[in-house]
């Protein structure tokens, strides 16, 4: 985010038949087998667009075939179908808020991403500190990157308010005992972004000022409703109380993505950030540094199993459509933690990528052929496979509304497979391996060994699709 998956990605899964060649037409054609047909086609179209799209960097979450099954069939078994004339209204409504109550902000109209604070900065006084006296309070700390940062801040010798909720990780499995050991050495907090009264609360039983915010809040599976939520309004969240409890700098963790908006997870990163930006407009005594990554590794090793098990590398159209310049993890928090006192990156926006340079898929491709000893064998697939899933599923939202996460996880799949994860410059409107700063350490070729080594434990996907 891009961008912040599900357990079921790519190599793991098993495709569903698509035809039945000795099915008679009539049979076929009943309400009941015709369903059941399309909802094999549709979870077909859709792990073969989870298989294709993780060699850049989404993967579906469709887990439970049975499930989607049913919850597709139930629509049309038996029933008659009803068109909704409003299914295109708006689809979420962001909880009334009341931020007067906790300090002086404005809510703004979106602004471009390019716009930075005009005018100057005040010297902000915790710059001024040792690290142990700085207090820096960040939201979602058990997240894939998020628990990298809190280590790393950890390690640097900052004071750490860790929130994080009662139950973390995939689906919940964590409960407080082991967040407490993951993030050992920070002040863990438990509470919930989403509540802006129990968030306040919580930071306010801590009894101290804060210092700074980082917020590496990513919405769960980039839905609709789910990405208004914690990319926009659980950050803002996070905004108004580290600022009634003192903050002057916001670290934000976005997306490189949201500089061609098209999906909804990036419309919700790119209003927070115009609404950040013009929080430190109105006070020099604020200010912000926005990051903006490429791919993650784990992102792009969706196919080492396959590979490795004399699969071929699957990629969209010549492999070439895309690039991305990925980064690990570890190299991504130290850039984070960076941006607490370095000067150098107040009131920017920070695209970063990894070092070395820019890889398309077929090029992630080689590199694994490489590692392994064999030749290279790839299967390419027309991108127009993901238009026609993505124009079907629009059809069918306006059937069945409750199918709109379905239709955005497509075109978060097709973006994905199309679009360079670099920087776009403004001038020639192409994306750019050379305006797309590097940092780090840590390769892809690295991390490529490394789960041929070890499999991709620690590296699951999860709910979070893209960051």
């Amino acid at each position: 985010m891009c961008a912040q998956s599900s357990t079921g990605y790519a190599g793991h899964m098993t495709l569903p038949p698509l035809f039945v060649p000795d099915t008679p037409i009539s049979l076929l054609c009943s309400s009941t087998n015709f369903s059941a047909l399309l909802s094999d086609f549709l979870v077909f179209v859709l792990k073969m667009m989870a298989i294709l799209s993780s060699s850049t960097v989404f993967a579906f979450p469709f887990t439970k075939d049975q499930e989607f099954r049913r919850i597709f069939g139930s629509h049309f078994m038996g029933r008659r179908i009803q068109v909704n004339p409003f299914a295109h209204s708006t689809p979420f409504h962001l909880n009334s808020l009341n931020p007067s109550r906790f300090c002086s902000y404005r809510v703004n109209s979106l602004i471009t991403a390019s716009e930075t604070a005009k005018g100057e900065t005040r010297e902000q006084e915790f710059r001024t500190k040792n690290p142990k006296d700085i207090c820096i309070l960040v939201v979602g700390s058990t997240g894939y990157i998020g628990k990298f940062v809190v280590k790393e801040l950890v390690a640097r010798g900052f004071n750490v308010i860790a929130v994080a909720r009662e139950r973390s990780g995939i689906r919940g499995k964590y409960g407080k005992e082991e967040t407490l050991s993951q993030l050992k050495g920070a002040n863990l907090c438990f509470s919930d972004v989403t509540q802006l009264d129990t968030l306040d609360r919580s930071v306010e039983d801590f009894g101290v000022s804060v210092d700074v915010v980082v917020s590496c809040l990513a919405s769960r599976n980039g839905g609709i409703k789910d990405s208004w939520k914690i990319d926009y309004e659980a950050t803002r969240n996070s905004l108004l109380v580290g600022r009634k409890h003192g903050a002057s700098h916001f670290v934000l963790l976005s997306a490189i993505c949201v500089q061609k908006p098209l999906l909804e997870f990036q419309r919700a990163k790119l209003k927070f950030e115009g609404e950040l930006l013009r929080e430190a407009e109105g006070d020099v005594g604020f200010t912000y540094s926005v990051v903006r990554p490429t791919a993650f590794f784990k992102s792009l090793g969706g196919q080492v199993e396959l590979v490795k098990d004399g699969k071929p590398y699957v990629m969209f159209g010549d492999g070439k459509l895309c690039a991305c310049k990925p980064i690990g993890e570890q190299d991504l928090a130290s850039f984070i933690a960076d941006c607490v006192l370095s000067e150098d990156k107040v009131n920017k926006i920070l695209p970063i990528g990894g070092p070395g340079k820019a890889l398309t898929p077929m090029e992630q491709g080689e590199v694994l052929f490489r590692l392994l000893g064999k030749e290279p064998s790839f299967l390419k697939v027309p991108i127009g496979i993901m238009d026609f899933a993505i124009a079907f599923l629009d059809l069918l939202v306006k059937l069945v509304p409750s199918m709109e996460d379905a239709a955005e996880f497509a075109k978060i799949g097709r973006y994905y497979a199309a679009e360079s994860m670099l920087v776009l410059d403004p001038e020639t409107g192409e994306y750019s391996p050379e305006k797309t700063p590097s940092y780090g350490k840590d390769t892809l070729e690295e991390f490529f060994e490394r789960v041929l080594r070890e499999g991709m434990a620690g590296q699951e996907l999860g709910e979070q699709t893209i960051f």
